[in-house]
């Protein structure tokens, strides 16, 4: 039992930290990576990894109705569709605006849960934690809030529409996934975005675009190995153990790691405001769990 809340509370600190760092490693890679390429690669780079795992633990890939939902989900709806708008996205607006839309995706979980998954309503603790934690955002990304640039709208959109698709692949693959291990579907489905983010490259992205500059290398490895396998991993292992409202709310933690990491990697200011919002970001992700420990102390007493 110890073991099992050990190995769930690291899973949960991997996603929060690693995912955190990656706006920054998109950033990077862009400088001389188109987008829909830079994707791609990444999923080529995690997909080969993720293969080797698959054989050499001789996991199995079934093929049945519920497990095609959730490839397709993964594939189409989670990895290739959402990552091309948010890659194609920051391009137009800072880092810490695309933070702060992209916390629409607790909230889009919380109404597809509610609707869809019988046993994950909402419930008021769910629904104060998880305003409160995008309160936390706005606070800590109020200085980014501003947008004058014309252009930039269209990434904002971009954003928005990745973390609504997220959202319901999400519920859809805590629905129909059970029965599959977290390391084959992650597999399949990023199989199916490289591809489909590759062919998008093809199509729209000049291959003479394509510049193999060490820091591009080194984020699509880094996004590949340790923010796709790693994390996504981690992540649907997660989604068999607890609501899909809770692991959501790893996406505030995700803003508060950015930050810290641009003012530590890249001398950027680190706003007053950080420490406010990251103390209102805890307390909600603490009132959303109020349910579930309330539970647990009652059980006790």
């Amino acid at each position: 039992m110890k073991n099992n809340r050990l190995l769930t509370w690291t899973a949960f600190i991997i996603i929060s930290t690693v995912w955190g760092s990656t706006w920054l490693a998109i950033k990077i890679g862009l400088a001389t990576m188109p987008p829909f390429f830079a994707a791609g690669f990444r999923f080529v780079v995690a997909s080969a990894v993720l293969y080797g795992v698959v054989r050499i633990r001789g996991l199995s890939i079934p093929f049945t109705a519920d497990a095609w939902r959730v490839y397709f989900a993964l594939g189409i709806l989670s990895f290739a569709i959402p990552f091309a708008l948010a890659y194609w996205g920051q391009q137009f607006i800072p880092s810490g605006l695309g933070s702060i839309l992209f916390c629409a995706f607790p909230l889009c979980v919380a109404l597809f849960s509610h609707f869809l998954l019988p046993n994950e309503r909402l419930d008021m603790f769910k629904v104060v934690g998880t305003l409160l934690g995008f309160v936390g955002i706005l606070i800590i990304f109020s200085p980014d809030l501003t947008v004058t640039d014309r252009s930039a709208f269209p990434g904002m959109a971009a954003i928005l529409v990745s973390a609504t698709m997220q959202a319901y692949a999400l519920v859809v693959t805590k629905k129909h996934g059970q029965a599959i291990s977290p390391v084959s579907m992650t597999f399949v489905g990023m199989v199916m975005a490289s591809a489909i983010l590759l062919v998008l490259g093809l199509l729209f992205e000049p291959t003479s675009s394509i510049v193999w500059s060490r820091e591009a290398v080194g984020s699509i490895l880094y996004l590949g190995i340790i923010g796709s396998v790693l994390t996504f991993v981690s992540y649907y292992w997660l989604l068999k153990r607890i609501d899909a409202v809770y692991l959501s709310l790893t996406s505030f933690i995700n803003p508060i790691i950015a930050v810290v990491l641009g003012a530590l990697v890249l001398d950027e200011r680190l706003a007053s405001t950080v420490l406010a919002g990251a103390t209102v970001v805890l307390t909600g992700i603490l009132i959303s769990n109020g349910k579930m420990l309330y539970g647990k102390i009652r059980a006790t007493t």
